[in-house]
């Protein structure tokens, strides 16, 4: 199905002042133009993901609040020896955790168990820092000028909404020190993902989400969760620029054996991805509880721009995951 999706061009608020989604909210962005005046409590989730590809290591950082439990993780992957290094911490309440209404903007910091995180953005750029036993993680995501984002607001219903703002590509630079050693990030060929979330979800949804990275292009893909919702969160990224893709897409890949390669078509993306690892998360806390499958791995085919040309993406670097969650 392809969606007639509007394009808001002017800053909006989320929610009306009594917490239910403001119906001029609901489109997509090249920027971050969306504040997120979320109200109430229960089912509010709040989070900040970044994803770091290097041509050495993957690194995953979350801060996320669901109002009655954070949940936060460091995870890096040595992609020459398989190794992992995994940090997760469940903070009740998510007590003393700082996330800003507006994305690019502001900062977003966790800590407990052991873990600090702790992001600081600008118009420039976001500076991200994280500290674990044995793990210290100092970036800084460069934002040049130009580059665009793709941000989506999911309409569920008045009451269940989801703005998101996937930013795909971005160069990083700084450092990582593990305990193998210390690592040098170079912006040349090291890129950021940014998934920034706010909304108020229903109990239990299913999501796949792709993204990956190299020079001058990038590819973001989503799917289920927005299904039948009149909007999408698919876009090719070419030197920095968005090409909105509004067609619901067809994932087809094998739970049995997640190294096989993934398929994800519609009608301006025919992409495979080949995994070489397999991440693994789960979490339960009673009534609540997570499955992630993220497999990290090289995509291969084409996505067509907005001027109808198909654009190779064999050799991007990324992601492509499922995830179930009851929350």
């Amino acid at each position: 199905m392809t969606t007639r999706e509007r394009e808001i061009t002017a800053p909006v608020d989320l929610c009306l002042p009594g917490g239910r989604l403001d119906p001029g909210a609901v489109g997509w962005t090249r920027r971050p133009l969306h504040r997120a005046n979320l109200r109430g409590w229960g089912r509010r989730k709040r989070w900040e993901y970044w994803g770091v590809v290097t041509p050495r290591h993957i690194v995953g950082l979350v801060a996320s609040s669901l109002d009655y439990a954070g949940v936060y993780g460091l995870y890096v992957l040595d992609r020459d020896t398989g190794e992992e290094i995994t940090k997760d911490v469940t903070v009740p309440l998510a007590r003393g955790a700082v996330f800003p209404e507006r994305s690019g903007a502001g900062t977003a910091a966790v800590s407990g168990g052991g873990l600090e995180i702790r992001v600081d953005q600008d118009p420039g750029g976001a500076t991200i820092r994280a500290t674990a036993p044995g793990v210290e993680v100092d970036l800084r995501a460069a934002s040049p000028e130009g580059h665009e984002s793709l941000g989506v607001v999911v309409p569920w219903g008045p009451n269940r909404f989801q703005y998101t703002v996937k930013d795909v590509g971005r160069p990083v630079r700084g450092r990582l020190r593990l305990p193998s050693g210390e690592y040098a990030v170079g912006e040349a060929d090291s890129f950021a993902v940014l998934d920034h979330g706010r909304g108020k979800w229903p109990y239990a949804v299913t999501w796949n989400w792709a993204a990956g990275s190299g020079p001058g292009r990038a590819v973001q893909l989503g799917g289920r969760w927005t299904d039948g919702t009149g909007s999408t969160e698919n876009a090719l990224f070419l030197d920095g620029r968005l090409h909105k893709i509004g067609d619901e897409l067809l994932w087809s890949y094998d739970r049995t054996d997640w190294k096989r390669p993934w398929r994800i078509t519609g009608p301006r993306v025919e992409v495979e991805f080949h995994p070489f690892h397999v991440r693994e998360a789960r979490t339960e806390l009673g009534v609540v509880g997570s499955e992630t499958h993220q497999c990290f791995g090289h995509f291969s085919g084409r996505a067509r721009a907005d001027d109808g040309a198909w654009v190779d993406l064999d050799g991007l670097t990324g992601w492509a995951e499922e995830a179930r969650n009851r929350w």
